[in-house]
């Protein structure tokens, strides 16, 4: 594959209500994902029926998506931290199998 090195990893797709952001991104930040994108205003059906992803007054209104890849150890903590989340609110998480080229970019300061 053209010298590519491949490495297993977790990508995680987390789609919330916009209001919860700032919850997700903090956990992330605690259990030292490397990064994360956020894509707002997102659009789709579900178990809720159809969701428009035009804004009504601000982002917290809309629905994001989430997503970020990590070392498969750190999914676990994610899922426990989510869980209270997605008890009490509407959400969606997906979790699959990726490979990436630059490992060092999804582990870095792990030994």
């Amino acid at each position: 594959m053209s010298g590519f090195i491949l490495h297993p990893m977790k990508e995680i797709k987390i789609i919330i209500e916009g209001e919860h952001l700032r919850f997700v991104c903090d956990l992330l930040d605690k259990v030292k994902a490397t990064g994360y994108t956020v894509i707002s205003n997102i659009s789709g059906k579900g178990h809720h029926g159809f969701h428009e992803g035009h804004l009504m007054f601000n982002d917290t209104n809309s629905e994001v998506m989430v997503f970020t890849v990590v070392p498969e150890e750190k999914v676990e903590p994610i899922l426990a931290g989510l869980g209270p989340l997605f008890n009490r609110h509407s959400g969606s998480m997906f979790v699959s199998d990726v490979a990436v080229s630059r490992r060092d970019r999804f582990t870095a300061g792990e030994k």
